[in-house]
């Protein structure tokens, strides 16, 4: 078994010595380099947000007209009425309703701790795929 190793082991040595190394072109790095550059660039998308400022600005305006609307124009007797009316209903629901320390206070810091995580999760993704 040792011989036909060492038969194996000259018969590449003796391929190996017939052919020579390929020696890539003059260009070749830069070649490879251009294309590496253009594909980066063809990955690179600018930053767009979700909601524009356009529409911001428009929110914005909205919310003050409604605010401005409600504080100088709209009658206070009547949407006393209204909002006793609905405070009434909601309570009347809710009065039957008895819930525990434990429940209130998951309920009160779950919230909290998923606007925490996703604080968390979104910097961490922001560092790992930086450009």
């Amino acid at each position: 078994m040792k011989e036909n190793d060492k038969n194996i082991e000259n018969l590449i040595d003796k391929m190996m010595a017939e052919n020579t190394l390929e020696s890539p072109s003059m260009d070749f790095t830069s070649k490879i380099m251009s294309q590496i550059l253009v594909s980066e660039k063809a990955k690179i998308k600018p930053y767009k947000p979700l909601i524009s400022i356009s529409t911001w600005i428009f929110i914005g305006i909205a919310l003050a007209l409604l605010i401005v609307y409600n504080v100088f124009f709209a009658e206070t007797q009547n949407n006393l009425e209204i909002g006793k009316s609905y405070t009434d209903k909601i309570s009347a629901i809710v009065s039957g309703i008895h819930i525990s320390k434990t429940l209130l206070y998951a309920i009160l810091i779950v919230p909290f701790m998923i606007l925490i995580q996703v604080g968390v999760l979104k910097n961490y993704f922001d560092k790992k795929y930086q450009l």
